[in-house]
């Protein structure tokens, strides 16, 4: 009967020690795609491990090595969406801001240029009345590149108007785009 007892206790050893080596493989494993950055699953880590699944499932110690390497990987990779959101979100909230505030400088600049056409307009008929008949063709000329000076102007103003529409327009996208990516985390959440 001792040799019985002998061999089963030995038998259970040996069963020990082929655990205790088979979870610091799962350790190595779970180390190695932390690294590599590979994706970590329960198949991943047994296959890298050398070990079978279902040794994974069964194993209280394994199931818990592998649920805590699991948890930490989707939890970083969670982490690591919410940032990049930020930063998505950041760069076009720093975009809408520079086109409303070029906006506003462009408007206060068109105030500002025709507030002055309009001064020398009234300079223009005021010396018109004034004037002898002579200074008419200077004047003329004058009063024709004000004109062409009004026309680009009003050109500039339309580009800049242009330009403040397809800004407002990448913001709606990109607000549109951020509620996507929004309901897409939370999504991966669940």
């Amino acid at each position: 009967m001792t040799s019985t007892a002998d061999s089963t206790a030995a038998a259970i050893a040996a069963r020990r020690r082929q655990t205790r080596t088979k979870l610091t493989d799962l350790e190595k494993a779970i180390s190695q795609l932390r690294r590599e950055r590979g994706r970590v699953t329960i198949r991943a880590i047994a296959e890298r491990a050398g070990v079978s699944a279902t040794f994974c499932y069964e194993n209280p110690d394994a199931r818990a090595l592998v649920q805590a390497a699991v948890a930490h990987t989707r939890q970083r990779r969670a982490q690591g969406a919410q940032q990049e959101h930020e930063r998505i979100e950041t760069s076009w909230r720093e975009r809408a801001l520079n086109a409303e505030e070029a906006l506003t400088r462009t408007q206060e600049t068109v105030f500002a240029q025709r507030k002055q056409i309009g001064e020398l307009m009234g300079q223009l008929r005021d010396t018109e009345h004034k004037t002898p008949a002579d200074t008419a063709p200077a004047l003329r000329t004058e009063n024709t590149q004000l004109k062409r000076r009004v026309d680009q102007l009003a050109q500039e103003h339309r580009s800049l108007q242009e330009r403040l529409e397809g800004a407002r327009s990448n913001l709606r996208f990109a607000e549109k785009r951020i509620a996507d990516l929004e309901v897409q985390l939370l999504g991966h959440q669940l």
